[in-house]
């Protein structure tokens, strides 16, 4: 794969800053046919069609690329952007951390407003109980709030650990632990460690060979960028 140009460099990290997916007209400077066609072709970067325009999202190879290239040449005109991403790459490699670790999740979006239910007409008699009905249904499950799902989740890795700390723990098996809760309540909890819980972290395998089908199914990708292990500290 031949290496970006500095043009395609900067789309690259546009994209990056908002947690690697975007509206091609969102995009600025503007991305040129030429150079979208061209990431795309070296998988750093995925095209979707969304009416009359594009959507694009980084592929993995390109935030891995993104990832160990943070010196890589942008624009002339960007040369203090340039400056801090080697400054960036310099704070990674010291504490450890990631560019997905550093970018985080997306936000979540906003939950819509419940609507006040209308108040029945007077005039509508009240509906017949079909036979066998019951009076009341059962209540749906309620979902725990940030702090009692934050409490499951270490409680879920203690279990795997015996109870030590420090110790890489498998999403896969973390998830497991967690059967009750569905997915999405699960990664609603990683994506708030992920965003900066001081005493928890999420990393990776980096070993391909490593990776088992359970621990592909079972990664965390908020931006996409896999996570498989969960660790979390005294």
């Amino acid at each position: 794969m031949s290496a970006p140009t500095p043009a395609q460099t900067l789309i690259l990290w546009c994209l990056l800053a908002r947690h690697g997916r975007a509206p091609q007209g969102e995009v600025v400077p503007a991305v040129k046919k030429a150079d979208r066609e061209a990431l795309a072709a070296a998988g750093l970067i995925a095209v979707e069609k969304s009416g009359r325009s594009f959507v694009l999202s980084v592929t993995d190879r390109g935030w891995h690329w993104a990832g160990t290239h943070l010196d890589a040449a942008l624009p002339p005109a960007f040369r203090v952007m340039q400056d801090w991403l080697a400054r960036l790459g310099g704070h990674l490699e010291q504490s450890g951390r990631t560019l997905a670790d550093f970018i985080g999740a997306p936000p979540e979006p906003a939950e819509p407003a419940e609507t006040a239910p209308k108040k029945a007409s007077a005039k509508k008699a009240p509906a017949k109980k079909a036979a066998g009905e019951k009076t009341a249904r059962p209540s749906a499950k309620k979902k725990p709030g940030a702090a009692a799902l934050r409490a499951r989740i270490e409680e879920a890795y203690l279990a795997l650990t015996g109870g030590a700390r420090a110790r890489a723990v498998r999403l896969s098996d973390v998830r497991a632990q967690l059967a009750e809760l569905d997915r999405a309540t699960v990664d609603a909890g990683l994506a708030r460690i992920l965003k900066g819980d001081k005493t928890a972290r999420l990393s990776q395998l980096s070993d391909p060979k490593a990776l088992t089908a359970a621990d592909r199914e079972a990664a965390y990708s908020p931006a996409g960028e896999p996570f498989h292990l969960l660790w979390i500290q005294a």
